[in-house]
């Protein structure tokens, strides 16, 4: 799956570049460093015995007009506690993941982002003299949906965006689906910033 999503991903890359290439042949051709950006998103939240807090940066470039492509890294964190007896889980959850997200319009776009997460589990019974244990796992996910930008001009890349997506790989041990294989749905909120804007000045 990780090789078919890059051989996907790679001519897609070089077919943006080089269409970018032609319809800037009469520019000097060099870095275009503007078209740079970084941020990411975060979410937290409160329960009834549980906390969650993630942090999602990110790194990227506009290939085009029409293109954001980049990679991210997540990492959250997962805390839960049974009202009904002593016992916790604490749940942390972190890996590198890449992104496309092409946009039909200025305001709305398709997203694709795919991640390997690292999990690790740590059960804490609550009962003295019985250890707490800890388990590895990890998974492969290709998140798959749509968004809305708020604030992108064409040609630009600083926006706020939110966006819906699911798990389309489902495997067993994705962040991203149920105790019944069942993918739950992702809804993200974050912020592109433009690096080296007066570049493009």
């Amino acid at each position: 799956m990780k090789k078919a999503i890059f051989l996907l991903l790679v001519p897609l890359y070089f077919h943006a570049y080089a269409q970018e290439q032609n319809d800037n042949s009469d520019v000097k051709k060099s870095f275009p460093k503007y078209k740079l950006f970084t941020g990411g998103s975060a979410n937290l939240g409160f329960a009834s015995g549980l906390t969650m807090i993630g942090l999602t940066p990110q790194f990227g470039m506009s290939l085009t007009d029409w293109m954001d492509a980049g990679v991210t890294f997540n990492w959250n964190y997962l805390s839960q506690s049974d009202p009904t007896s002593p016992a916790k889980i604490n749940l942390t959850t972190y890996g590198p993941g890449a992104f496309v997200r092409l946009f039909p319009l200025n305001f709305l776009f398709a997203t694709a982002q795919y991640e390997h997460n690292f999990m690790s589990q740590k059960y804490i019974p609550g009962i003295p003299g019985e250890p707490s244990q800890t388990t590895h796992s990890g998974a492969s996910s290709l998140l798959l949906g749509f968004g809305y930008a708020g604030g992108r001009q064409k040609g630009g890349n600083t926006y706020y965006y939110m966006s819906l997506s699911w798990d389309v790989i489902g495997e067993a041990n994705s962040p991203y689906v149920d105790s019944y294989g069942r993918s739950i749905v992702q809804f993200r909120v974050g912020y592109n910033i433009g690096l080296f804007q007066k570049q493009n000045r």
